[in-house]
Parts: C-alpha cells; sequence; structure tokens
C-alpha cells in the first residue's frame, strides 16, 4: 500500500511500462542516430548561430553605433532581449527546486528539460550586457577584483553590479543542480556503452556511481539542501532584474510594483518556453508515454496563474497613469498614450498576446490540447518580448523635454544579434537532447508503481475484487 494512489488522479506514465523499458526508452535518442527531423531543426538553429555571431563580430569590429540607438533610447534591443532570456530562465529552477520540495510527482517528466532550458538562457542573456559595454575585453572590469587601476572597484549601489552577482550565482547553483541529477542517468548510459570513448567519457561525468543505498541516501539529501538554495534565487534573480528599472528616477520605471510583476511574468514566460520544448521534444524522441496531457495541463495551470498575476499588473500600472493626472506618466509603456501614440502596435500586441490569449486555457479543452499549448506557448513569448520592448523604448522615447523625444528602430545588426541567440540557444537545446537523457530514468521509475497507467488499472481491480 505504500506505492497507493488515489485513482482519481491520471497516471503520469502511458503504457504497459516495466522497468527495463522505461530504461530502454530514455537511453535510445542517445545510442541510436539522429532522426532526419532533428537533423532539419539543428541545421535551421545553426544557421541562425552563425547569422548571429556574424552580426556580433560586426558589432565589436565598427562600434555600437551599428545598432539603432540613440541619446534618449540608449537601452534599446538589446537590453529588451537580456530581460527576456533570464525570464525564460526562470522556469528552470522552480519546476525543480520549488516542486520537488513540495514532492510533486508531475515535475519528475519535465524537470531535466527546464533545468537544461534555464542554463542555456542565461548564456544567451549574458551575452548582451557584454557585447552593449562596447569594450567586451574589459568585462572583467565589473567583477570586483583589483586592477590595473589600483583602487577602481565596481560601484556597488548599482543594480546593474547586483545583476552580475545575482544571475552568476544563478547560474552556477543551477548547473550544479542540474548535473547532480544527471549523475545516476550518466551511470546507465556508462553501463550500456558498448564504445570505449564513451564508456570513459560517461564514467568520468558519473563520479563513480555505484546505486548503493549510501549513493542514494547522499544524493537525495543534497538534492533537498541544492532545492532550498535554489528556491530563493527564483524569487530574488528577477526582483534584481527589476531593480535594473525600479531604481531610477525615470517615469513609469520607478514602481514598487516590479519586482513581484517581473518575477510572475517570468515564471509566465519560462513555463510557456518549456511547453513549446516539450511539444517539440515529446515527438522528436517519441516521448509520448512520459509527457502526457496531465503533465501538459499542469503547466498549463501555472500560466494561468501567473499569467493573471501579470494582468493586475497591467491594470495597476494603467489606473496609476490615469489617476495620477500627470502628463509625464500618459507617455509610459501602460497609460492611455501608449495605447494610442506612436507605438500602439506594440501596446496592444502585448495585450493580445499576454492577457487575451493566455485566457483560452480556461478551458479545459484547450488547456489539454497539446496543439493549442504549443501554440499559446509561442504566442506567450512573443507577448513577454513585447512587454519588455514596451517597457524599455516606450518609456524611454518620450522624456520630460519635447526636444529630447525621439523614436527607436532597430537596425539589421539588432534583429541578427537576437536570431543568433535563438539559434544558439536550440543549438546549445538540440546537442543535449542528443547527448544527456532528457528525462531522469531514475525518477520515473520511484514513480512507477504509484502512477503508472497499467498498475493504476491492477489496483483498481484489486479494489472491485475486494468490494
Amino acid at each position: 500500500m505504500s506505492h497507493y494512489e488515489s485513482q482519481v488522479r491520471e497516471p503520469l506514465i502511458l503504457g504497459h511500462k516495466t522497468y527495463h523499458d522505461i530504461t530502454e526508452d530514455i537511453a535510445r535518442p542517445i545510442e541510436n542516430k539522429s532522426g532526419k527531423l532533428w537533423w532539419i531543426c539543428f541545421s535551421i538553429a545553426m544557421v541562425a548561430f552563425i547569422f548571429g555571431v556574424g552580426a556580433i563580430a560586426y558589432t565589436i569590429g565598427t562600434g555600437i553605433g551599428v545598432w539603432g540607438l540613440n541619446r534618449t533610447i540608449n537601452w534599446g534591443w538589446d537590453i529588451t532581449n537580456f530581460v527576456w532570456w533570464v525570464g525564460i530562465g526562470h522556469a528552470g529552477t522552480l519546476i525543480s527546486a520549488v516542486l520537488l520540495l513540495f514532492r510533486q510527482k508531475w515535475r519528475m517528466s519535465v524537470n531535466r528539460s527546464a533545468e537544461a532550458m534555464t542554463i542555456f538562457a542565461v548564456v544567451q542573456a549574458a551575452l548582451f550586457p557584454v557585447i552593449h559595454m562596447g569594450r567586451p575585453w574589459l568585462m572583467y572590469w565589473v567583477f570586483p577584483i583589483p586592477n590595473q587601476f589600483g583602487s577602481l572597484w565596481p560601484n556597488f549601489n548599482s543594480p546593474l553590479l547586483w545583476d552580475v552577482f545575482a544571475i552568476s550565482t544563478y547560474f552556477s547553483v543551477s548547473t550544479v543542480f542540474w548535473l547532480m541529477g544527471l549523475i545516476p542517468d550518466f551511470a546507465m548510459i556508462r553501463d550500456r556503452a558498448t564504445k570505449p570513448f564513451a564508456k570513459k567519457i560517461y564514467g568520468i561525468l558519473a563520479f563513480g556511481w555505484g546505486g548503493g543505498a549510501k549513493h542514494w541516501q547522499r544524493f537525495e539529501e543534497l538534492s533537498l539542501v541544492l532545492a532550498g538554495l535554489c528556491t530563493p534565487l527564483v524569487f530574488s534573480v528577477h526582483t534584481i532584474v527589476s531593480f535594473d528599472f525600479a531604481t531610477s528616477v525615470i517615469k513609469g520605471w520607478h514602481s514598487t510594483v516590479y519586482p513581484p510583476y517581473f518575477v510572475a511574468g517570468a515564471i509566465f514566460s519560462g513555463f510557456a518556453m518549456v511547453q513549446t520544448l516539450l511539444s517539440v521534444m515529446r515527438k522528436v524522441l517519441h516521448y509520448e508515454d512520459y509527457i502526457t496531457r496531465k503533465h501538459i495541463e499542469y503547466m498549463n495551470i501555472v500560466i494561468v496563474v501567473t499569467g493573471g498575476m501579470v494582468a493586475v499588473a497591467y491594470l495597476t500600472e494603467l489606473w496609476i497613469a490615469w489617476y495620477s493626472g500627470s502628463r509625464y506618466e500618459d507617455f509610459t509603456y501602460f497609460s492611455p498614450g501608449a495605447a494610442t501614440g506612436p507605438y500602439w502596435w506594440a501596446f496592444w500586441a502585448l495585450i493580445i498576446c499576454n492577457v487575451l490569449v493566455p485566457g483560452l486555457l480556461w478551458f479545459r479543452r484547450v488547456r489539454r490540447s497539446f496543439f493549442w499549448t504549443f501554440v499559446i506557448s509561442i504566442v506567450v513569448n512573443v507577448g513577454m518580448w513585447f512587454e519588455r520592448f514596451d517597457i524599455i523604448v516606450i518609456n524611454l522615447s518620450r522624456d520630460y523635454l519635447p526636444s529630447s523625444w525621439t523614436m527607436f528602430m532597430p537596425s539589421w545588426v539588432d534583429v541578427g544579434i537576437f536570431i543568433g541567440t535563438n539559434g544558439f540557444f536550440f543549438v546549445l537545446y538540440l546537442l543535449y537532447a542528443r547527448t544527456f537523457p532528457v528525462i531522469s530514468q531514475s525518477e520515473l521509475k520511484t514513480i512507477l508503481k504509484s502512477s503508472g497507467e497499467s498498475y493504476k488499472k491492477h489496483h483498481t481491480e484489486d479494489e472491485h475484487h475486494e468490494h
């Protein structure tokens, strides 16, 4: 009875799976050759990545003047993308750490992809501030280390410096948490490997894992400790990113609603990206039995909740802009002026993508549909990009002096770098899916007897016989 679970809950593992079946299914994408669909996706991502590398090289060789920035809008396309990528990286730690602490079984099929997504997204985010410095070869100046200027140390009052510490901490802890969770799976691949080189590499990555009781005890204790460390990071990282704006005196940015609003928005966009990736991986790697409608529905519920928080923040901003009666507030990213001004198209793109379209997830049929989940997840991330664009560009486009009013238009270099980071992200993710287990087979086996479809049917039949 220790494995008993209510029959009301749908199974999380479909089909008549055994422990051996799980091992075979998870190891198959690593041991077999890549399919045609994988190569098509990888080729597209690689072309985008190479284009982005060219745009970055052109920027560094020529100067930041090749971007669409001007005197008024000096935080343009690049910081928009920086905040967007950091937000996408948010869901991984939430799914892994917070849901682990709450003992949620459904996280086991999605946490590995979410953790990998976090690390790859933070790598993309880190590129933008480094390039935006103008002299990226001097990026080490942001770290508190003695340098050739003697007493020159970073300004610890600057939220931009807090970003460096918050994101580097987030990246390092998330990486350790991700790699530690992979150890039992690396050992499984090591034991199955037939080529000496592969056996050697996976043997090193497995850190001598033997699967003994002592190993499992230490593994589970460390998982909980790291989850406890990661949980505050979920809230702190995007809170600190919001301080880049909230601690300034620029109209529309100087707002106390920003920290919780940014955190909710980050989880909103992060879960949407996880849905996009899982929808693709489910088909490409044939994981239909492990990523089920129930997994999709649970994550859509989180998207609905965080989307509701974001919508409340939008209403708050709109109300303050209108009620204050300030002419300056009417030029902020969420105000009557934004809805009817020169950037009206960006404002309404935000409303449609982040409020109206995710509202369809309130309907159970839509919430449990793989197709609509995939479409809505892409729309949400488009909307979250427009949100960051509106916050930066609309607020800066109308300064206090009409002589400083200006419009922003990205150059081909801006667009090229953004396309390149998307390509780089998917190159990393596709390579990861070919070399690392995308789902934790060791965790799946712990819930097979309670959440496996055949075991649930067996329990139900036993109950009927008893009655």
